[in-house]
């Protein structure tokens, strides 16, 4: 009987080991750092540290912009932290303008950021902050852009080129000395939190089972935190929010009325509704009653649509780029000169932006009743951007809401309504690239990855189009003599933006200072610029002493072609006062 030969063996080598599995705790940390919200908050920095750049190059030397308002920005987040910290019944009370009241709130204040403003102390600290504050500004307007995309219904490469877009808009550029224009990112997220919490989006509509009160509550959170920046954008912010109630109310009704199967709302909704914006109304009530106090007490600061109507750009100034965009900056400076301001009517918000949400009113995941009304919304707040340039001196338009809706006269800026053009863009742009996500995901290889990789060229367009070549100047620094001064102190020349350097000297200890800038000019400080004039003098010796001032500090290098420019060859003797030299500077003491 044939025996069976044997099968070959064969060498094989060992199977791999399976990997280990994770711990508990590094998988849960693994599952935080591949998250969404993680990758788009770390990239939100990341975009935001290079597309400012040179910012964090020397955040203790160099400042963003110029060497004006963001000097007293930087002030302004010290004191709000200082204050709230030391004197919170005076917050309203600054150090400047002494001595005036109620100076804290002479411009758009920044409270948002005082929890920064408790860190650190003295100068230093406060470029310091300014520009960590400065850069988190844009990766917050990114990563609320996003949100807000994402809970439209938007896939994530439409919302990162939409994200972008609305961050680092080129018409940004133009304000990058101002933080209070800057900071829309509480905007963008308060509205997704808000959608999010009331289970709404653009592709879904209401979905009552994923209503979520929590998101309700956080929504009018940072909507309160958002409107404490400063009504400059705040305002408008505001009456958004009234009017998109109103319209959510109103449809609500409308469908509980007409359908059998009447969508719930719930009632932990409402309270969280309630709730909310009780606090957003106490916190803006608040706010306004300040600023209506500084118009009580100075009559002189309610400034006139003339003011308006000086800042309306004409339509050509929404295709014009601000110098400080790198790639449009050159290319637009004929077009740029026949603007008549144009720091405000450069209003650019990127070609690829205008490209792309122009497309998205064809091909989009949104539905064509929803493009509609977002194309109506750019359209009609477009219109009133161009303030009195539309129709018949701006009525109907700008100029009728700032003659009806309270406060909007103080917003003398039209322009600044590129905030919301510029989303409404961005939303209609991610639509389009998000569609075109979809038709990738759609077809065959491998003309898939052919149209995956073209949707990089949006991305890197946007990005592009947000590169920056703002100036960094250095601050001037505080001279010596300012520590050995006593307060109440004056220093001169108290003329121009040198002022607002003396604010940003202060945050060394807040000294009492009768200096500061304001779109106004206090009586005091007018008073106490004529009568200084003549310093030394019995005259103006009197008077200083008259108002608390106990030293004058005369910064030489200063004062040339100024009306204080005879002040250091003056005589002392005989005044009662004594003079001393510092470093070049010379402190005079009452």
């Amino acid at each position: 009987m044939p025996m069976e030969s044997a099968a070959p063996t064969v060498d094989r080598e060992p199977s791999p080991a399976p990997p280990p599995a994770r711990s508990g705790v590094s998988a849960a940390i693994w599952r935080v750092l591949r998250h969404e919200w993680t990758l788009a908050v770390l990239g939100g920095l990341l975009l935001a540290v290079v597309l400012t750049w040179p910012t964090m190059r020397h955040p203790a030397t160099t400042i963003p912009g110029d060497l004006g308002d963001p000097t007293v920005q930087a002030w302004q987040m010290a004191w709000a932290g200082h204050a709230l910290l030391t004197d919170p019944l005076h917050l309203w009370d600054s150090n400047t303008f002494y001595p005036e009241t109620y100076t804290y709130v002479y411009t758009d204040t920044l409270l948002g950021y005082a929890p920064a403003g408790m860190i650190g102390s003295g100068v230093e600290a406060a470029i310091i902050r300014y520009n960590i504050m400065y850069v988190l500004l844009y990766a917050l307007a990114f990563i609320g852009a996003y949100a807000l995309i994402r809970q439209l219904g938007v896939g994530r490469v439409g919302a990162a080129v939409g994200g972008i877009a609305w961050a680092f808009s080129p018409w940004r550029l133009a304000h990058g000395g101002h933080m209070n224009i800057l900071s829309t990112g509480g905007i963008a997220l308060s509205l997704a939190m808000l959608a999010r919490g009331h289970g709404w989006s653009l592709t879904h509509g209401y979905r009552p089972e994923l209503r979520k009160p929590g998101w309700v509550v956080a929504g009018w959170l940072t909507a309160t935190w958002q409107i404490s920046l400063g009504f400059g954008i705040g305002l408008p912010f505001a009456y958004f929010l009234i009017a998109a109630c109103l319209l959510a109310a109103a449809t609500y009704a409308i469908s509980w009325w007409r359908k059998k199967a009447r969508p719930p709302f719930g009632r932990r909704l409402l309270v969280a509704n309630i709730i909310g914006g009780a606090v957003f109304s106490v916190v803006t009530v608040w706010m306004a009653l300040a600023y209506l106090k500084v118009v009580e007490l100075n009559p002189q600061g309610k400034r006139g649509l003339e003011w308006t109507v000086l800042f309306s750009p004409p339509l050509k100034g929404y295709f014009t780029a601000p110098w400080e965009n790198w790639f449009w900056g050159d290319r637009h400076t004929v077009a740029r000169e026949q603007l008549g301001w144009a720091a405000e009517m450069a209003l650019l918000p990127g070609i690829t932006l205008i490209v792309l949400a122009s497309a998205g009113l064809f091909f989009s995941v949104f539905k064509l009743r929803h493009r509609i009304l977002l194309g109506a919304g750019v359209v009609g707040t477009g219109l009133l951007g161009l303030g009195a340039n539309l129709g018949d001196d701006g009525d109907p338009g700008y100029i009728t809401l700032s003659r009806h809706l309270p406060g909007w006269d103080a917003l003398r800026t039209p322009g600044r309504l590129m905030i919301w053009i510029s989303l409404l863009l961005a939303i209609l742009a991610a639509g389009a690239v998000c569609a075109a996500a979809r038709q990738a995901s759609l077809i065959k290889q491998p003309a898939a990855l052919v149209l995956r990789a073209a949707l990089v060229v949006p991305l890197a367009l946007v990005f592009v189009e947000g590169i920056n070549r703002t100036p960094h100047p250095v601050v001037p620094t505080a001279p010596a003599a300012m520590s050995a001064a006593r307060e109440p102190l004056l220093i001169l020349p108290s003329d121009g933006l040198l002022e607002l350097h003396f604010m940003l000297w202060t945050t060394d200890g807040f000294p009492r200072i009768a200096n500061g800038l304001a779109g106004f000019e206090p009586t005091t400080q007018s008073q106490t610029r004529a009568a200084t004039v003549s310093f030394p003098d019995p005259t103006s010796i009197a008077y200083l002493r008259g108002i608390g001032i106990k030293d004058v500090l005369v910064l030489p290098h200063l004062i040339t072609g100024t009306p204080w420019e005879a002040v250091p060859t003056r005589p002392v003797d005989g005044l009662g006062i004594t003079r001393e030299e510092i470093d070049g500077a010379i402190l005079f003491h009452l």
